[in-house]
């Protein structure tokens, strides 16, 4: 990198060459179109200096986005919007086993396994066509914290304990093991999950069916992408179960419940539609 090339700050520190082709790669992947997602790279190009943080290129973006096409604002603020679930990791969980619903699995919550020594509470436990998986979740409110091989380990040992039960004891079969996350993986957490054969799904993790990939695959976003929502309109809306977009198409009169005039409503409706509308890029 020259000394008069830009950079850019990544959450977790980490520093790399400011690339104008992956800023408008992540920007046509919201369906923004190819002529918006270059215009809206280049504009941002021109206005970094020597070093700029991924949030404020992000902030630049999305502003950009939110005032040629709403949906796709609200896509690129997939991973801010799974962080605007917190502070607890429940509305995440209801989110994740909405998401495995949606892509056809019979999803239980919370179940308790009995194990080889103990029993164990499993986040979600799915099945479809024969198989079956059982998934820990973790949830964090910071994008720049890993989720790291310490937990790795921890949730390894729970599912061989599981999977090492007598037959006679099992509750129910596990094929797959999962550790899920809305943020990254440690280097060392992916490594030991490749040699142990415990399963990751995390933002970006593993390439090409990572969770980003699988939520704009499914067309099920969290209903905090809303960009027409206020924070505190969001939170009543989770607080009834109604933790993605697609929830809110089919329980509409829970917005009424939130006192908007006529025209605000429609205007949310019309974002709810156009999110969970098929996306083609």
């Amino acid at each position: 990198m020259s000394p008069s090339a830009p950079s850019i700050v990544k959450a977790d520190g980490e520093v790399e060459p400011f690339d104008i082709s992956k800023l408008e790669a992540s920007l046509r992947r919201t369906g923004a179109g190819e002529h918006t997602a270059r215009e809206i790279a280049e504009r941002i190009a021109r206005s970094v200096g020597r070093e700029v943080h991924t949030h404020e290129v992000y902030r630049k973006a999305f502003a950009l986005l939110r005032k040629s096409a709403r949906s796709a604002a609200a896509r690129y603020g997939l991973r801010r919007a799974l962080l605007e679930f917190g502070p607890t990791g429940h509305p995440f969980e209801e989110f994740i086993a909405h998401l495995f619903k949606k892509e056809g699995w019979n999803v239980e919550w919370r179940k308790v396994m009995q194990g080889k020594c103990v029993p164990h509470e499993v986040d979600v436990y799915a099945t479809r066509e024969g198989e079956a998986l059982a998934a820990e979740l973790k949830y964090h409110n910071d994008p720049a914290y890993k989720t790291d091989i310490k937990v790795a380990l921890y949730v390894q040992a729970r599912f061989e304990d599981i999977l090492n039960c007598d037959p006679k004891e099992r509750t129910c079969p596990v094929d797959h093991g999962f550790l899920i996350t809305n943020t990254k993986f440690t280097y060392h957490a992916i490594e030991y999950a490749k040699c142990s054969g415990l399963e990751l799904l995390g933002w970006s993790y593993p390439e090409g069916d990572s969770l980003f990939d699988r939520i704009t695959a499914a067309g099920i976003y969290p209903i905090t992408a809303l960009t027409l929502l206020k924070k505190s309109e969001k939170r009543l809306l989770i607080e009834q179960g109604i933790v993605a977009c697609d929830m809110l198409r089919e329980r509409r009169d829970a917005l009424r419940g939130l006192s908007m005039p006529p025209e605000r409503l429609g205007a949310v409706l019309a974002e709810t539609d156009s999110l969970c509308a098929p996306l083609s890029v």
